[in-house]
């Protein structure tokens, strides 16, 4: 394999005579793979703006990205290109709201050279002196809006996080570089956890913070960074009041969000009782052709607008 060293560069922001940041936690959260709901989207532009930071380490782009995949952004204005859209993967120094010193690393999953990619981060995190790296997405489940997102967790060690019951057992997926790079880690023998949080299925499409602002709470519970998270909950609101109105609109949506509540419910009980879980959404198809509908009539009435847009 090339020499993963190669895929990157430190900053002069990162030597270690300018640092002294102890041993901070990296967060991880690329753009690309599944994401309902721009969990992983919202929680990276809003930590970017809500903290100081600054670039510690860059990712060589030009070697993972496909770009006939993928193709950059560009402005056409007053008969010349006016803007590029560079992709950028890289890794941010922040400071959060105690002052403390944490990681991020984030931008375009690679495309291609996962495991050199793999490698480098790694190399990156050891530089780095990162004592625990935390993902953060989100995944679409059959579970209604009303009812408050539920987390599943992976982790490389199972006493890394503790209270997080499994909402499944075993379950084939495909694969992400950011999973890799997490499953990589445990083998290296660092500590590397996930969170997954649950956003209906009818909203995977659509900015839903109200799963941002749960998962970064979950990131400040497990690591212990003070994450702000104020502004994601007065977004959550809009958007939450927003997705009232439209349901209620509709006596077939609303019917829909009920039996989803019913099965939440249900499956929320027997999970508190230790009992066998039963199927949370057994005609999840069925539910979702309807709110496929329904997302269809929206927007022909409101072209440019996702629900609750």
């Amino acid at each position: 394999m090339l020499d993963p060293h190669e895929l990157y560069h430190l900053t002069p922001a990162a030597q270690p005579r300018s640092r002294g940041w102890g041993q901070p936690v990296m967060l991880c959260l690329l753009e690309g793979f599944l994401d309902a709901g721009s969990v992983g989207q919202i929680a990276t532009t809003h930590l970017l703006e809500e903290l100081e930071h600054e670039v510690v380490a860059q990712f060589d782009v030009d070697q993972l990205h496909d770009y006939r995949s993928r193709r950059p952004v560009m402005l056409f204005e007053d008969n010349k290109w006016a803007t590029y859209s560079d992709p950028a993967l890289r890794v941010h120094r922040l400071h959060d709201e105690q002052g403390t010193s944490f990681l991020l690393l984030e931008g375009p999953e690679p495309d291609i050279q996962w495991e050199r990619f793999v490698a480098a981060a790694i190399s990156v995190v050891q530089q780095l002196n990162a004592r625990l790296v935390v993902g953060l997405t989100g995944i679409p489940v059959g579970v209604p809006h009303t009812r408050p997102p539920a987390l599943t967790l992976h982790q490389t060690r199972p006493d890394l996080v503790t209270g997080y019951a499994p909402w499944v057992q075993s379950i084939q997926v495909p694969g992400s570089a950011a999973n890799l790079l997490e499953f990589r880690l445990g083998q290296h023998g660092h500590d590397a956890l996930g969170f997954a949080v649950h956003v209906p299925h009818y909203l995977t499409g659509s900015d839903y913070p109200l799963a941002a602002e749960v998962g970064l709470e979950a990131v400040s519970r497990a690591t212990g960074l003070a994450l702000p998270t104020a502004s994601l909950r007065e977004a959550a609101q809009a958007v939450r009041t927003a997705i009232d109105e439209q349901v209620t609109g509709s006596a077939e949506v609303a019917a829909v969000v009920a039996e989803l509540e019913q099965q939440y419910d249900q499956a929320t009980a027997s999970r508190a009782e230790n009992l066998p879980n039963p199927e949370i959404v057994p005609s999840a198809d069925e539910l979702g052709a309807q709110f496929e509908r329904f997302l269809a009539e929206h927007d022909k009435r409101n072209p440019g607008r996702g629900l609750g847009g």
